[in-house]
C-alpha cells in the first residue's frame, strides 16, 4: 500500500497548519506523512509555534511557510484548519484528494496578555494533537484504498472532537 500523504491547509501557513504538520509527522512515524501549506503563505513560521513545538519535544528544523503551489506530492487527504466561526475563508483545494475541515481558532490573531496569547497557542495545539491522535487510530491506508467514503466520514467526525 502507498504511504498516505496528508496536507494540512490554511491561509497563512504560519501557525495551525505548521503545528499540525510537525505534530502529525512526529506521532505517525513512517506509516504516513504530512506537510502543510497555505493559499496565501505569510512567508514565516510564527515564533510561538516554533517555541511550542520545541517545548513539546518536536523537531522544528525545516519547517517553513509554503504555498500549496509548491507541493511536491499530490495529497491523498486535505485537512483545512481555518476557523469558519472566526469568519476566515478557508482555501478550497482543487485536487482529487479527500477533503475535510478541522476548524481551529487562529492563535496568531490572539490578543491580550502574554499568558492569554500563550494559552491561545496551547489551545490550538491541544485540539490539533487530540484530532491527530484520533486520526492515527484509523487504518488510513486501508480505508483510502478500499472505502474512501468511510474515511471521509471518519475525518469529518474527528474534526468535531475536542480534548
Amino acid at each position: 500500500m502507498k504511504t498516505p500523504e496528508i496536507l494540512f491547509l490554511c491561509t497563512g501557513n504560519s501557525c495551525r497548519s505548521i503545528l499540525a504538520e510537525a505534530t502529525f509527522n512526529a506521532l505517525a512515524g513512517p506509516a504516513m506523512h504530512a506537510t502543510s501549506a497555505g493559499s496565501h503563505p505569510t512567508g514565516y513560521v510564527h515564533p510561538r509555534s516554533i517555541s511550542l513545538l520545541e517545548r513539546e519535544g518536536f523537531r522544528t528544523e525545516g519547517l517553513r511557510s509554503k504555498s500549496w503551489e509548491d507541493l511536491k506530492e499530490t495529497p491523498d487527504i486535505v485537512i483545512t484548519v481555518c476557523a469558519g466561526a472566526a469568519g476566515e475563508t478557508c482555501p478550497a483545494y482543487l485536487g482529487p484528494a479527500i477533503r475535510t475541515h478541522w476548524g481551529v481558532e487562529d492563535p496568531a490573531k490572539a490578543t491580550g496578555t502574554e499568558a492569554q496569547i500563550e494559552a491561545a497557542f496551547d489551545t490550538a495545539y491541544h485540539i490539533l494533537r487530540y484530532r491527530i491522535e484520533a486520526l492515527l487510530q484509523l487504518p488510513v491506508a486501508e480505508l483510502l484504498e478500499k472505502d474512501p467514503a468511510k474515511l471521509r466520514q471518519e475525518l469529518e467526525r474527528i474534526g468535531t472532537l475536542q480534548p
